[in-house]
């Protein structure tokens, strides 16, 4: 697993002051034809943050690389994977079913 600390954004997802149903729906638009290996930072003030984002990436198949030191704020850092579970746009902690059964 790559070092967090190490890790350079190609894209940044401010969550600031978004419960995490809201902030997986900005991730997921955002990350939307984002490349396989792109690295995202995630800046998240909702405690349950530490707990759903990895949660999110097993269930989609992303890397979840972990917290990013930030003395201002609480960064997360994930990568991006070409095989990924593709989600529900209304719904990213879904599977999208339609998608999924396309892709194979």
């Amino acid at each position: 697993m790559n070092d967090p600390s190490t890790t350079v954004a190609d894209i940044t997802v401010d969550g600031t002051g978004l419960l995490c149903v809201t902030l997986l729906l900005k991730l997921r638009a955002r990350i939307d034809g984002a490349g396989s290996g792109s690295v995202v930072h995630v800046i998240a003030t909702d405690p349950a943050a530490p707990l759903d984002l990895p949660a999110w990436c097993h269930m989609t198949g992303h890397t979840y690389l972990g917290p990013v030191p930030d003395p201002h704020r609480d960064v997360y850092a994930l990568r991006l994977t070409a095989d990924a579970l593709p989600t529900r746009p209304d719904a990213p902690w879904r599977p999208d079913a339609r998608q999924a059964r396309t892709r194979g």
